[in-house]
């Protein structure tokens, strides 16, 4: 799902893709449609993406600093938006109800 910076309105939502597939692929697929200098925040699925900004990992075996867990919060606090999106599209089924309507008919 991509919505503008103020979470006032979506952009985008992909729906129905067939199989099982990955954030990060579908990224990939539809990257060709968006301008090359776009930048987009992310969760940690699309870590290693260079185009999209994630939250810092906790290491293996080590912990985050001070700093680290300030950055992820005020990055968190940003990314919120789009989590209560995603929450009012599961709400109301937006995309989980099949159009049974007849398109021909309108």
């Amino acid at each position: 799902m991509i919505i503008l910076p103020d979470a006032s309105d979506i952009v985008d939502v992909v729906a129905g893709e067939p199989g099982p597939k990955s954030d990060i692929t579908m990224f990939r697929e539809y990257r060709s449609d968006f301008d090359a200098k776009q930048r987009f925040k992310g969760d940690k699925a699309y870590l290693g993406e260079d185009l999209i900004t994630t939250p810092i990992k906790k290491p293996r075996n080590r912990e985050l600093t001070t700093e680290q867990k300030e950055q992820n919060k005020i990055f968190s606090s940003k990314r919120i938006f789009v989590e209560h999106r995603i929450r009012s599209v599961k709400i109301f089924r937006v995309v989980q109800e099949r159009f049974r309507l007849n398109t021909r008919k309108l």
